[in-house]
């Protein structure tokens, strides 16, 4: 006789469904980096992210000719006037690359750990997969 099992939760153990929705994306990109977004209606168009939602998988890019949202706004209080707002758009992280700081072109990025060998301190910095320079985190 075959024993039943719940489909849902067959594959994860002691793991509720919030845990399993508050993970979070890991991502080498960071607020303040230059991108080119490779896919969608701002392809081939270079901004700088204002902001990152690993939780979505998403990122904000602010820079000339992108696509804005058209939010309509109501007037909460008698002095607020009622409108239509414009803010940038997110974008999934997937259609969005670095871009290298020797060439400009998009590119992957690596992880590099560099151990001191007097104070034996380790650094980790993003580095370029085209031509091996380092990405500066701007903060």
């Amino acid at each position: 006789m075959r024993i039943l099992t719940y489909r849902k939760t067959r594959g994860s153990k002691n793991v509720t469904r919030h845990e399993r929705n508050a993970e979070r994306i890991s991502t080498e990109i960071t607020k303040g980096d230059t991108v080119r977004v490779m896919r969608g209606e701002n392809k081939d168009k270079e901004g700088k992210v204002i902001k990152v939602d690993l939780k979505a998988g998403r990122v904000t890019v602010e820079g000339p000719g992108f696509k804005m949202l058209k939010k309509h706004r109501r007037a909460r209080r008698a002095e607020e006037q009622s409108g239509i707002i414009e803010l940038p758009r997110t974008i999934a992280i997937s259609n969005v690359m670095l871009l290298d700081p020797k060439s400009g072109k998009p590119t992957r990025v690596r992880t590099r750990i560099d151990v001191d060998a007097k104070t034996k301190e380790r650094t980790k910095e993003r580095v370029s997969a085209k031509s091996g320079e380092p990405i500066l985190r701007s903060r």
